[in-house]
């Protein structure tokens, strides 16, 4: 069992998972920032599930990690935005033993990682959760709580699976992953289509991109590219997973991806990691993707008239 652990990025993610963790017996430490001064006010981080609402009483938040300390395990759930961020807040938490998990979006973010930490240190992880931020250090969470994990660059190892029943222990499924970079691919096959035509649509939810006979068909087309980039780099999607993935969003309702969110707010939007690196790896490898290389300077150009 990771007993210390340390969340970076305490948003609608973070704070989901570091909870069912701490509720579950781990010491979690929370990094906060904008939130700080409320939640330390309130006493408690606070979520809320179809099972009534649940506090972490008190809230165990820092204003840095240096205050955090050395830990066994941080869990990077920062927006992929912020990653110019990690080379300054990650080292405090290091120890000669600490581990990096990263549930970040997208392509990218193990790869920087192992850059800058040893690549002996990268799990990566991938969460299947439909959550929101609805006040200071509170989430509400709508739909599912899975996560899978992985190993970068290379099978499962003793941790894995030792994570994975920490996850499961604390009441979230937890798979794992024999291929973290396939992995990240079947997630992009819904990322890709609903967070982006979310945006590019003009700001709506998932129940009318499954509702509107062009919008439905339009995300049909961008699984079909993402399932196409991803077998010529050696990840078979098949058509009956890109189906179930489809299935799952109409009982969201109303859902607003996190993109969306963002992107409505005014803050920055994962760009990059969820539209760019994708298509720049899958075009590389030959595979022709008109409709993604539309969306993502579609993307681009929203959000910079926006700025």
């Amino acid at each position: 069992m990771f007993k210390k652990i340390a969340i970076v990025g305490s948003g609608a993610i973070g704070i989901f998972y570091g909870m069912r963790l701490a509720l579950a017996g781990a010491e979690v430490r929370f990094l906060l920032h904008r939130d700080l001064a409320a939640v330390r006010e309130r006493g408690s981080l606070i979520l809320r599930t179809e099972g009534g609402t649940t506090e972490l009483r008190p809230a165990p938040v820092f204003g840095s990690t240096a205050e955090i300390g050395p830990v066994d395990l941080v869990i990077v759930t920062l927006k992929s935005t912020g990653n110019a961020e990690l080379p300054r807040l990650l080292p405090p938490l290091l120890g000669r033993h600490t581990a990096i998990l990263t549930l970040q979006n997208g392509l990218g973010s193990d790869e920087m990682l192992a850059r800058l930490f040893g690549p002996e240190r990268i799990l990566g992880g991938l969460a299947y959760i439909a959550s929101t931020r609805t006040g200071p250090g509170e989430v509400t969470c709508y739909q599912s709580e899975a996560i899978t994990l992985g190993e970068f660059g290379r099978r499962p190892a003793a941790r894995t699976r030792e994570l994975a029943e920490q996850f499961t222990q604390a009441g979230v499924p937890t798979g794992i992953a024999e291929n973290l970079e396939q992995a990240r691919w079947e997630k992009l096959i819904w990322n890709v289509p609903f967070n982006g035509l979310a945006i590019a649509a003009g700001g709506v939810a998932t129940d009318v991109l499954c509702a509107d006979p062009r919008l439905r068909a339009e995300v049909r087309h961008l699984m079909r590219e993402i399932q196409a980039a991803a077998a010529r780099l050696g990840h078979i999607l098949t058509d009956d997973f890109l189906q179930k993935r489809y299935d799952i969003t109409p009982p969201m309702g109303a859902y607003r991806p996190s993109s969306l969110v963002d992107y409505l707010a005014g803050r920055e939007v994962e760009i990059e990691p969820i539209w760019g690196e994708p298509l720049r790896r899958g075009e590389a490898a030959g595979a022709a993707l008109p409709r993604l290389s539309l969306l993502y300077a579609l993307i681009g150009r929203l959000v910079a008239a926006r700025k």
